[in-house]
This record gives C-alpha cells, structure tokens and sequence, in this order.
C-alpha cells in the first residue's frame, strides 16, 4: 500500500479493536486507574465539528493513559431527555423515543468511524428506564433528607419553550436554550436544597487547583457568598417587620428610604386600604412582565412607587419612607433594602430622581467629597452615626453588628446568590417525578421498590396547554401508596441537568440492579480529566458538584469533589454571512469570491454587500463543516488531527480548507516515510560513544520528541504543541534520509540504521494517541508484534538528550540577520566573534559602532549599533 488509504485501514482497525474488547475497562484494584471523561453529547442525530474537536481530546488522553500502563475508563453516553426531542416530535408527528433512538444509533456509527475508544459496554441513556429508574431513587433519596422539597413561588417561565427554568437557566434574563425572554410566574414546583451546600461548594473551590481559574471564578461569583449583618426595620403603626441584608452596616445612619420587590409578600397586606394601594398595585402589576435582568440591569432606568408606609431604623428610631421599586427582586435575600444613597450609586440614581434625601456618614480619609453629586463608596470615617461616630469602616461594622445583636434586632449573616434549584419541568419528555398527590394523605413519594415510575408510549404531544401526561389518565390516575384510595400522580418531569448531574456515577457501574453505584465507583472516582464547554460553568458543572455531596452522604463514594482536573474546550468557528434583509446565508445565497476572499461576499437575492465575521459553528448559522464528508474525504486520522492541531485545546479553533488538507498531507507523508524504510533487520543499539553526529542528532531529537510530546499531554494539555514536535521529528527523519530508497539501503555504521529504526518506532507510538489508525498500519508495516494501542508509552533517556552544539541566533538591533551553530561551551568572546562574522551581519556592522552587546547564553546574541 504505497499511499495510505484510509477506507481500509480505518474500518480494518476499528473492527480489531472492538473485537479484542481493547477499549472496554473492568475494575481492578491491583492497577492504578485513571478516569478521563468528556461532558456526554445530546442526541441530535448529527455530530459537528465541537463534538469532534471535544472527544478527540479527551480521546488522546485516553490512549496515552492506557499506554502508559493505567487502567483507563473512557465512558461515553447520551444526555436523550430534554425539549429538543420533544420539539421534533411536535414539528414531525413522530415519537421522541424512536427519534432519540434513531439518532443515538446514527451518532454511535460516527463515533466508531472516528476511532474514538470508548467502553461502549458501558454506554447509558437518560431516557432509558434502567437509568431514570436511578434518578427517581436518588430523587426520593433526596426527599427523605429533605433535600427535595416542593413550595409555591415565584419561578423562571419560559413562554417559548413552556416550561419553568432554573435560575442558572435563565441568566441575564433569557431562556438558555431559545433566547426568549424569561417572565415569572408564580406556580408549585419541585426545588432541591442545593444552597445547603454553598458554603461548602464555595470554600472547595479553593482546593481545585486542577481546574481553571476562569471556570472557578465563575463559579464564586454565581454562588455570591456576602458576610454582613441581618437588621430587622419595624413598619411604623404595624407589628409586621422588615429584614434586610446589607454588607454595609456601617452606613446604615444614612439610610434615607427602604425599598421592597415588587413581589414582596408584605407589601399586598401593608398598601391594601391606602390612598397609593392602586398606583402601587398598578405598578407591580407593570413590573411583573419585565424579566429579572432587564429590571436589575446596573444601566436600566430605577423606578419605583411610595408605599405611604414608613419603617423606624433601628439604630436611631427614625421614620423613613417605604417604597416599591424595581430593582429589588424577591428572589434575592430578603427581597428589601436598605436604600443609602450617599453611599451607593443606585440608592444614588434613584434618590435624585425622586427628590429623596441623601445624607452623608462616611467620610474618606484625608480627603473630602460631595455627596449631593455622587455617591462615596469606599471606607473610611464614621460621621453623624451616632455613638459610632469617628470609627473606621470595618471596625464599626463589627461594633454595629454586635449592638444589633444585644437589642436584639439583628445578627451575623452570611448570604448567597445562590438560589435552590427548580427542576420541575411541565413537559414530556423528561424523567416523571415519582411522587403520588392524594387528598387524604398529601405527597405521597412512589415506594422504592415500584420504580421505575415508566413515561409512557405514544402520547399525543402538542407543544400547548401544559404538560402531555397530565391529560393521559391512565399515567394520572393510581391508588395512593398509603390508603389505597384514589390518587394522581405528578405530571411534572425533572430538568435534563438532574439526569446530567449523576451520570459519570453510573458509568462505572452500570449493570448494578441494586444501587445507582456500588463499590467500583470508589475504584474509579474521582474523575482525572473532565472535559466541556466553559457555557456549562454555572449549570452541569455546579450541578456534578452538588450531587457529589449528596452521593458521599448517601454512602455510596468516598469523594466529595467529583473531578480532579477540568478542561474548557474552545469553540469551533468559521466564517458567517449575513444579510442584513435575508439574515444568515448558506452557500447557495452567497455570489462574489467569498471562497478565497470572504470580505468580497454579496447576498445574491439582493445584490447586498454582507457582514462577514467569525462566529461559533452552527446550522442556524449555515457555517458548518459536515464530519462524515471529511471522514469520506479525509479519513478519522486527519480529522481528528486536525482538530487538534488548529490551535491550543481551550482556545477557539478556527476552521481551515488548508489546514486540514495539511493534516493529510502530512499523514501521507508520515505513511510514505515508513513505508519507504520498512523491513531492515534490527540492529543493535551501539554504546553512545560509538555513535556518529548523524546518528546521535537523530537520537537526541527523538528523545526530545518523546519529553516534549509527553509533557505537551500530561501536564500542560497542549496537543497542538505535542503534534508540532511529532511534525518535526517526520521532518528529521525525512531529512536525514532523503537519498536513501529503501530500508536496505540503511547504513550501519556509527549507529544510524539503529537511530532510524528507534525514531521510526518512537514516532508511531508518539502518534497513536492522536492517528490511531494509521499509526497502527504503521506498527505492523514495521515488523512489530502486538497491537500498537497496547504497546508501552516511550521513555525518553537523559544521556540521549545532551547537546553538544546549540544554535544561536544573531541580531543587529533587535532583527534577527542570521543564525550559528556554536558549542556549548563557546565563551562570549567566541560566540561574538563568530557573530560579526556571520554572511548576513556584516553589512549592518559596516561603518557603525556596537554600542552595547546583549548575549542570552546558548540562545541569541544582540549587536545594539548606531
């Protein structure tokens, strides 16, 4: 086989893998273990380019662990339930469950032809009773901990989709899958306790120094831990009292006015029966159909309605003024404030803009400033506080808090944006929350050994009017657990991220018919290497955390942090084009040269000049690539190459006609080099004494190559810097060959035949991990025994890697006019003289003076002239 053919040679070792089971893992405490995971893909029918840019990743992980003698669980599964399905069902009059199990079965063919070594034995889907069985156990698990709960609050509605959110889902205001604007509405739903955790969840991040520091970031911020103090404000003529949380006690002297959400539960019973009752109805009723976001924007304009209520300050008895405004949101703290528009810019904003007072009580130190024209919001001097006058900040912080606390009106308080998480879901196709409704004996949870409680078949789904099983009465109606009278089952189904949030569990167990996990997933946990989308930062990832602690305390793993060490992958972009009256463009819309020139791209229904930019891969975008024509094409190898070698793993990759037609080239270089040199008889290894410059050159660079290539993967996670070194050690091993024909033509003389048969050896085992079929065609053309993704990982020999010249760069004012090869130990007297000798320097030294020389020994000298 002269030129590589990927259509045999992919299909051939794909079969020999599966056959030998080489990729399947069964527990084995006599053996270090290591658990590479990438976040588990929706079955939407067709891979796209971040799927292969994702799994090939982790994919070199995995081979290279195994390689390296670890016992390597590499899972992978299918996140099925969710809206997308449903939505098809609903577009296409078919059934969610055969079209999920339709594109699963299309997905798991283009996983196999991408060579990717997952343990398919331990394949698990969200949608299949034998998993969501698990999910409603460990839901009932929850409940008997009170950890599951269900309350009557305002939620996350998404008009579009038809369903409540969790806060995580409706960040900046917007349905994280549609985009549509997010309402409230008030309604029963299912919550987990998740903030029972926060502290915890928060501090651990500390300890993650696996993860990146941008994902752990996040995270801190959207938990929002905030240490200040709880102050009760007693409505004046009212026995009703209003707390608020504030961070800045300090400053309570100056609090001019309290401000409550519009959805505040006081405030119906405080405003009812008074003149301003129907303007501040009117406006709540107003604010009600504005989301969160928009209200809470720090550039959205403050309005808000005088209740005609005031409250009495507890620190000096005065009456303030009590409002209703939009900025404050129910769902945070206590849903009230204290406003001090001396001190705060939005307290500020809104003070001026209705004529409240502002009233200064910090003073900066050693410097003054005008309240009346902007807020101060930095520490300082207490003034006009009272007994606390002339304190600094922080002091009076604490002072302040400890007088609230003997008089009883206040305390220490730690606070969290962190909100419970909402996973009732009011459509069908998600996991039934086991729970049974009886007028007798009130929630009734579904009895262990009855799950799982079964979504059922062939449904009518509509997409309007609520959720499907509500109107299918053979899933509604049941007898209760406990009296045996007439009872309804619950008609809400979880969130997809509750079936996501455990699943990693049930890989390493997923025939236990007893537990979700049993004992293998101490052997396995935690996860080594995790691998997903930084978009996930606020949603799966805190959600793994959450149920990692829920799974400790059930006594089912050890391991309180789920994964060691996590990767965001960067997106996959391309070029976009846009018409500003035809919207996005696919190929056949667009006229000019846009293939060469994208910038020259016109709209050729209107003859429009269009925006062109680089944006996320996406169908709705039309710049896709399809990965089964580049497996046609190209074959696995070169696919998966090139997603790797485009750019760093947690950069954006960028896509490229030339660069992946490179990829290949350099495969079928890679082929034609080991073809060519195939079939000499082994030499032997000569003593590094004997070994000639050629030959020890070519050894140093491949025992370079197996440090930088090994690094590049276990440490730093920088394959395309690790496919960069296998590149030039094909290039060496080229070089050095160039005028020999065939394997017998190798000489043996100083070693060189041993030199090129060890790097020829070494660059197929380095390019298994991320070329496994051709590598593996490779290994056999060699000679060698065994399959190659069994073989040893390399070693790389110190002794090998001295260097007895280095190269040295020459610059004249910082350009760079030549090179030299120079010995290690050259002086800098050499190394200079050499330097001013060198063809291309010597014409930028004629008539000018070397005013300062700047020597970085073994790697550049720096001539500054003038």
């Amino acid at each position: 086989m002269k030129k590589y053919d990927h259509h045999l040679v992919d299909e051939r070792w794909q079969q020999h893998w599966s056959e030998g089971r080489m990729d399947e893992a069964d527990a084995d405490p006599s053996r270090p273990k290591y658990y590479c995971l990438e976040m588990l893909p929706y079955p939407s029918g067709r891979i796209h380019m971040g799927h292969v840019r994702n799994y090939s990743i982790g994919d070199v992980v995995a081979r290279q662990q195994r390689m390296q003698g670890k016992n390597v669980l590499h899972p992978i599964g299918w996140d099925s339930f969710g809206l997308p399905a449903e939505n098809a069902a609903i577009d296409h009059g078919v059934q969610p469950m055969g079209w999920t199990e339709e594109n699963i079965e299309r997905m798991r063919k283009q996983f196999r032809r991408l060579g990717f070594s997952y343990a398919w034995e331990r394949e698990v889907a969200a949608h299949r009773p034998d998993y969501y069985r698990w999910s409603q156990w460990l839901f009932l698990k929850m409940l008997e901990r009170d950890l599951a709960y269900r309350s009557r609050r305002a939620v996350n509605w998404c008009e579009r989709c038809a369903t409540v959110l969790a806060n995580e889902q409706a960040e900046n205001g917007t349905c994280w899958r549609c985009g549509t604007t997010v309402t409230l509405r008030e309604m029963d739903a299912w919550f987990l306790r998740i903030t029972r955790y926060a502290d915890d969840l928060v501090s651990s991040l500390d300890t993650m120094d696996g993860w990146p520091e941008r994902v752990r970031t996040m995270q801190r911020n959207w938990i929002g831990r905030s240490v200040g103090a709880d102050v009760r404000f007693c409505v004046a003529e009212s026995d009703v009292e209003i707390p608020i949380f504030t961070t800045r006690v300090d400053t309570i002297f100056g609090c001019t006015f309290l401000v409550l959400a519009p959805e505040h539960p006081e405030l119906r019973g405080l405003v009812d029966g008074t003149p301003q009752a129907r303007e501040v109805f009117d406006y709540c009723e107003t604010q009600a159909h504005r989301n969160t976001a928009e209200r809470t924007q720090e550039t959205a304009e403050k309005s808000g309605v005088f209740t005609g209520r005031h409250v009495i300050n507890p620190y000096n008895g005065e009456r303030v003024p009590l409002w209703v405004a939009n900025f404050v949101v129910a769902d945070y703290g206590s849903g009230a404030l204290m406003a001090v528009p001396a001190h705060d810019s939005r307290d500020h904003e809104f003070a001026k803009r209705y004529g409240l007072p502002i009233v200064q009580v910090v003073q900066p130190e050693g410097a003054s400033c005008d309240v009346q024209k902007e807020a101060f919001v930095g520490d300082g001097k207490l003034v006009h506080s009272g007994e606390f006058s002339g304190e600094d900040s922080k002091t009076a912080r604490e002072s302040m808090v400890r007088h609230a606390t003997d008089k009883g009106f206040g305390s220490r308080k730690v606070q969290y944006r962190l909100r419970d998480w909402g996973i009732s879901r009011q459509r069908y196709w998600g996991t039934p929350i086991p729970i049974i409704h009886c007028d007798g004996c009130g929630v009734v949870p579904v009895p262990l050994e009855d799950l799982p409680v079964v979504l059922p078949r062939d449904l009518k789904i509509s997409g309007k009017g609520g959720s499907p099983l509500a109107a299918q009465e053979s899933f509604v109606r049941v007898s209760c657990p406990r009296c045996r009278q007439p009872a309804r089952r619950e008609t809400d189904t979880m969130d997809t991220f509750f079936d996501s949030g455990w699943y990693y569990y049930r890989y390493c167990d997923p025939k236990n018919t007893e537990l979700p996990v049993g004992e293998e997933g101490n052997y396995w946990f935690p996860v080594d290497l995790y691998i997903g989308g930084i978009e996930h930062a606020n949603l799966h990832l805190i959600y793994t955390r959450f149920f990692a602690r829920v799974m400790q305390e059930l006594g089912l793993v050890d391991v309180k942090e789920p994964v060691l060490r996590h990767l965001s992958q960067g997106m996959v972009v391309d070029w976009s084009y846009r018409c500003s009256e035809h919207g996005y463009l696919a190929e056949e819309q667009r006229s000019g040269d846009w293939r060469k020139q994208p910038a020259s791209a016109r709209c050729s229904q209107c003859d429009r000049a269009v925006e062109v930019k680089k944006e996320k891969m996406s169908k709705s975008k039309f710049n896709t690539v399809d990965p089964d024509y580049l497996l046609d094409r190209y074959g696995a190898d070169t696919t998966r190459l090139f997603a790797l070698f485009a750019a760093p793993p947690e950069k954006a990759m960028d896509w490229s006609d030339a660069g992946i037609e490179g990829c290949y080239r350099f495969l079928q270089r890679t082929w034609r080099l080991v073809d060519r040199l195939a079939g000499a008889a082994a030499a032997a290894e000569p003593a590094l004494d004997a070994l000639s410059p050629e030959a020890r050159a070519l050894r140093r660079k491949t025992h370079d190559t197996i440090r930088r290539v090994t690094i590049d993967i276990e440490e730093r996670l920088h394959l395309n810097t690790a496919v960069a070194a296998i590149m030039e050690l094909v290039n060496d091993l080229q070089a050095a060959t160039a005028e020999i024909a065939d394997a017998a033509a190798l000489p043996e003389e100083g070693g060189f035949s041993h030199a090129i048969q060890e790097g020829l050896e070494t660059l197929t085992l380095l390019l298994c991990p991320f070329a496994p079929h051709l590598a593996s065609e490779a290994w056999e053309r060699l000679g060698k025994e065994g399959s190659l993704v069994q073989q040893s990982w390399p070693h790389y020999r110190e002794e090998l890697l001295a260097t007895e010249t280095v190269t040295v760069v020459v610059q004249v004012n910082g350009k760079r006019r030549g090179s030299m090869e120079l010995p290690l130990q050259a002086s800098e007297e050499e190394v200079l003289a050499q330097a001013r000798a060198q063809p291309g320097v010597a014409p930028h030294l004629q008539g000018k003076t070397v005013r300062r020389v700047v020597n970085v020994p073994g790697k550049l000298i720096n001539l500054v002239v003038s």
